[in-house]
């Protein structure tokens, strides 16, 4: 039985949600770093909106110039495919779930995991010694021996 999560979600809540994760300054016009006088411009495609600066008159929305610019997918599509790429759900599988192509979701996981990768801190650790996390402290260890054929 399928369970359509999506429906389930609250579609101003999801584009909130990435709002705040794709600016967590704010949202700002891309060309003049303006915060105030942001007035909206179209609303076709609510919850997401398009906005017009009334500094410069530049016209964008919150996806602009950010890693789901050029998506026509509904935001809470995006929170559920997000939620898949963040567990290590399988491409494939997400795409039986959500009803969508699989080789369209593999190259937003690529784009996705390309943006992760260049935003990280690459600088290598100050100690010459780390030390494991305690949650690999027993991996591979058994309950009791493995049975060996006679």
């Amino acid at each position: 039985m399928d369970f359509p999560l999506a429906d389930l979600m609250d579609e101003q809540a999801c584009y909130d949600f990435l709002v705040g994760l794709l600016h967590p300054g704010g949202l700002s016009c891309p060309r003049c770093h303006e915060h105030d006088g942001l007035k909206v411009h179209r609303h076709e495609r609510a919850p997401i909106l398009v906005y017009r600066c009334t500094h410069c008159d530049r016209i964008f929305n919150a996806f602009f110039d950010a890693p789901l610019h050029g998506t026509k997918r509904r935001a809470r599509e995006w929170v559920l495919i997000l939620r898949g790429f963040a567990q290590g759900v399988p491409t494939a599988q997400l795409a039986r779930e959500l009803g969508c192509d699989r080789s369209e979701l593999l190259k937003w996981r690529h784009r996705l995991q390309d943006f992760a990768f260049h935003g990280t801190d690459h600088t290598a650790l100050p100690d010459s010694e780390v030390e494991a996390d305690e949650m690999y402290q027993n991996a591979g260890e058994k309950r009791r021996p493995a049975s060996r054929p006679g």
